[in-house]
């Protein structure tokens, strides 16, 4: 199939896309790296009439370090992010992350701020994006405003952006002191859509105690999801007194609303979920007590 008409515009400034936006309001769509718009446009799942090309918009693209948090241009390409040195020593889960997207031509083509907008509940951005509490920078003509990760997913492809507003950049905080990552997912093949999957990221202080844990779940909702009862079952206690096993578990007890589709059953997910956030827990303490050799007894 083909795409219904459309008109299409490249704005050559974020100024110049917002006021296109202002313009022509729910008649209009941002277009970046076009890997989730185009085939739904050519499905005809989705019709817009108008198309704002951003994926020239040079503002929109760079990764830079701001204080504490590391800043991820809406229009970077997902492999810039996974190559980037700066990445991968400020924000490591989003290098581990990035391989996990589709396949590399999608990645190259891909942005990082596409896909978090775009919202999906396997989006494996948007899952370390809620886990390590990022905040979202949106514009529109009406001026700029500031959006945290826990407000930003509201349902199945729906944020929390309001019709004339672009998303600009992304803020992940950087982690400090003794730190791991890990993500776990399952998927029929590579480069599919996850059925289940974790990304977790870990810090413990010097009695080898959690003192900060972050866990998004992926294709466990209808939104991307935040394991917070898994996150509040670890934080304050030793690292040799958790089972990594019952922390996955409990995690997805707390859950609601889990789909179900050709995929697998709820219940298949939850079981499925439970064994990824188990894994990635499993490795992001070893790699967070690496440094002095602690010995950790977590169970896998």
């Amino acid at each position: 199939m083909k795409a219904a008409p459309f008109e299409y515009h490249r704005p050559g400034s974020v100024k110049e896309a917002a006021e296109l936006l202002a313009e022509y309001g729910d008649d209009a769509k941002i277009l970046a790296g076009g890997q989730s718009l185009v085939p739904m446009l050519a499905m005809r799942l989705t019709h817009f009439e108008n198309l704002i090309d951003i994926s020239r918009v040079a503002e929109l693209q760079g990764i830079d370090l701001d204080g504490d948090d590391v800043v991820i241009g809406a229009g970077t390409p997902h492999a810039f992010v996974g190559m980037d040195d700066e990445v991968a020593e400020s924000a490591p889960l989003l290098t581990l992350a990035t391989p996990h997207i589709g396949h590399f031509q999608i990645r190259t083509r891909g942005t990082l701020g596409g896909a978090i907008a775009h919202a999906d509940p396997a989006a494996e951005y948007a899952a370390v994006a809620l886990a390590l509490d990022a905040q979202m920078d949106a514009v529109s003509a009406r001026g700029t405003r500031r959006i945290a990760a826990s407000e930003f997913f509201t349902g199945l492809w729906e944020t929390s952006l309001a019709a004339d507003e672009i998303l600009t950049s992304v803020r992940f905080p950087v982690w400090g002191g003794r730190t791991g990552y890990a993500i776990e997912e399952f998927a029929r093949r590579h480069g599919d859509f996850a059925i289940a999957g974790a990304v977790v990221a870990v810090e413990v202080d010097g009695d080898d105690r959690v003192a900060r844990c972050g866990i998004g779940l992926l294709g466990l909702g209808s939104t991307p999801v935040r394991g917070s009862a898994g996150e509040e079952a670890i934080v304050g206690r030793p690292v040799t007194e958790l089972s990594a096993d019952e922390i996955g578990r409990m995690t997805m007890s707390a859950l609601e609303d889990v789909p179900a589709d050709l995929q697998g059953s709820a219940s298949y997910r939850r079981r499925v979920g439970a064994a990824m956030v188990s894994r990635a827990l499993h490795s992001a303490i070893a790699e967070a007590t690496s440094e002095e050799r602690t010995e950790v007894t977590l169970s896998a």
